[in-house]
């Protein structure tokens, strides 16, 4: 497995790359965001991790431009910025998880595992989730409601599609923060809130019949009914 480490701070590049050289993996390391674009675009990275903060371009604009590229490739980014505003900011731009600095080694490589589980599944026929007007393919990760597409980030698509392929069950925060981002964020952080509402507008609000529903006390369920 081939990792990229796009970081300026070379203590945090020591222990990240000893960690992962210690558990098997090959680490490049990219000090800036130009040399990071450069080494992302003319090689194959499994998984890439960011800084935000970085000379040059900074993480989130070098996080769009990999994701443009190269769509299945998950990053990771790192940053001493920890508001729901800043990881909202952070997935809305394709970051796939984001952990906030000081972290533990142990931290990010059960997150780093655990995003090359999800990105090894390759589905070989499309498969379809349709609630009522609703059409998920789930292979192609597109959405289109009474067949109009819906534009979603891959946060929010990976929150309705989670939800979907759990139709009318009712789901607590917690369930959504391990099955969608894997790990447990900061649970005094309103970030699966504030993704629910940005699902709402773009699957709801056009719509006459809602889909997504809150269960006050629970949680939220998507059901058709």
């Amino acid at each position: 497995m081939n990792l990229l480490i796009v970081e300026d701070e070379p203590n945090v590049v020591s222990v990240i790359s000893r960690g992962l050289t210690g558990e098997g993996f090959s680490v490049s390391v990219a000090p800036d965001g130009l040399i990071g674009a450069q080494m992302a675009k003319n090689n194959s990275f499994d998984l890439i991790i960011l800084d935000i903060m970085l000379p040059g371009i900074n993480g989130l604009e070098l996080c769009k431009i990999i994701k443009n590229e190269k769509p299945d490739v998950p990053i990771i980014m790192l940053t001493a910025l920890g508001t729901t505003e800043n990881i909202v900011t952070g997935l809305d731009n394709g970051a796939d998880d984001y952990i906030v600095k000081p972290f533990k080694f142990e931290e990010l490589f059960a997150r780093i595992r655990m995003l090359l589980r999800r990105y090894s599944g390759i589905v070989n026929s499309d498969q379809i989730i349709n609630i009522a007007d609703l059409y998920i393919n789930v292979t192609a990760k597109t959405v289109k409601r009474n067949d109009v597409e819906i534009i979603l980030t891959a946060t929010e698509y990976r929150l309705l599609e989670f939800m979907a392929k759990n139709k009318s069950k009712i789901l607590s925060r917690i369930d959504i923060l391990e099955s969608v981002w894997d790990i447990d964020f900061n649970l005094g952080t309103n970030v699966v809130d504030v993704y629910v509402n940005y699902l709402r507008k773009k699957i709801d609000k056009p719509s006459d019949q809602k889909l997504i529903h809150t269960v006050v006390g629970l949680g939220y369920v998507l059901k058709d009914k």
